[in-house]
């Protein structure tokens, strides 16, 4: 079992940058590209940034996959 996201769609259609995304959560860009690759699940409080900068529930960038 692992998470699936939505990161990247939903940064594209926001139009930024994963440096911007990165800069905004106050992480690194290499974290944002990995998390958008599933290569790194993020911590809670990381996920919670996410989706307040984009404005959603956490569940909307995030879902287990089976």
């Amino acid at each position: 079992m692992g998470i699936a996201n939505h990161v990247r769609e939903r940064r594209e259609e926001r139009g930024l940058t994963q440096g911007e995304l990165a800069a905004a959560v106050d992480v690194t860009r290499q974290s944002i590209n990995a998390i958008e690759r599933g290569r790194y699940d993020p911590s809670l409080e990381l996920a919670l940034k996410l989706a307040d900068e984009f404005g959603c529930p956490v569940e909307a960038l995030f879902q287990l996959e089976e």
